[in-house]
């Protein structure tokens, strides 16, 4: 997996419009195709649109991402997309590696649509994949968001520290492991190691400020324990929330939640 160019940012679109909701085509950078889905908000007029990003084996279609998005569209418009390989999207998944650049693409998209202030939301590998984007991104007025909230993702790669995490190496890193996670996942995972390795969460974290930054991880997180969110809060100025009784990603976060983060998004 070859790690992102610093290239100026070359995304296009085609959109299929249907009454209030649009559905596209986004073509990154490097020439992937990404599905992706704009709603409308269900409220008050809003001059906020949230990206949404999905965590590993997650798409547009999944129904923790979709729930999702019905939360966040009470408080703003939003947009979700599934990342390379998977869903109905092109390429192949580098397991967040290149996926900054299909948020830079539905960022872009945001900004077409003629709304004054863009927010990103991931989850796990999404959440890590928004943390990389600002980092990189930050001084690019075409790709430069206003918030950051990453929810459940790792601090550092290479985490085998819990056995879901075992579980996913395997899935990634073993030939047996991406045929399931293909057929089993609907996620299509490309073959070849990090080179480079990209930079890490922890390390982007610093680079993000001065734009707004919120962790959130849930105490019950079977895949990545809470010195995770620990080293990120503690890596550079962001809001931290720990949550009790809360697992892993955009299938833990209950509704409840999903409006906090909301809320925090659109007052920023």
């Amino acid at each position: 997996m070859s790690s992102v160019a610093e290239g100026p940012l070359s995304s296009e679109f085609v959109s299929l419009i249907t009454p209030g909701v649009r559905r596209a085509t986004l073509l990154t950078e490097d020439g992937v195709r990404i599905e992706a889905v704009y709603e409308p908000c269900t409220a008050d007029v809003t001059d906020t649109v949230i990206v949404v990003a999905h965590g590993f084996t997650g798409s547009v279609e999944r129904p923790a991402l979709r729930r999702a998005a019905e939360v966040f569209a009470q408080y703003a418009a939003v947009i979700t997309f599934s990342f390379r390989g998977h869903g109905g999207s092109g390429g192949r998944s580098t397991v967040g590696d290149r996926e900054v650049l299909d948020l830079a693409a539905a960022v872009r998209w945001a900004k077409s649509l003629g709304y004054g202030r863009v927010v990103t939301v991931g989850f796990s590998m999404g959440g890590s994949v928004v943390l990389r984007h600002a980092a990189l991104h930050g001084g690019r007025t075409e790709a430069q968001i206003d918030a950051v909230a990453s929810v459940s993702a790792p601090a550092r790669w290479y985490y085998r520290g819990t056995a879901p995490m075992r579980r996913v190496h395997w899935l990634v890193m073993r030939p047996l492991g991406r045929l399931v996670g293909r057929f089993g996942f609907r996620t299509r995972i490309h073959p070849e190691d990090w080179d480079p390795v990209p930079l890490s969460p922890v390390e982007s974290v610093p680079l993000i400020a001065p734009t707004p930054l919120l962790i959130v991880h849930g105490d019950r997180d079977a895949y990545f324990p809470l010195d995770h969110p620990r080293m990120l809060a503690g890596a550079g100025p962001a809001e931290l929330w720990v949550e009790a009784g809360m697992g892993h990603a955009e299938n833990a976060a209950d509704e409840a939640l999903l409006r906090r983060i909301a809320g925090w998004l659109v007052r920023q």
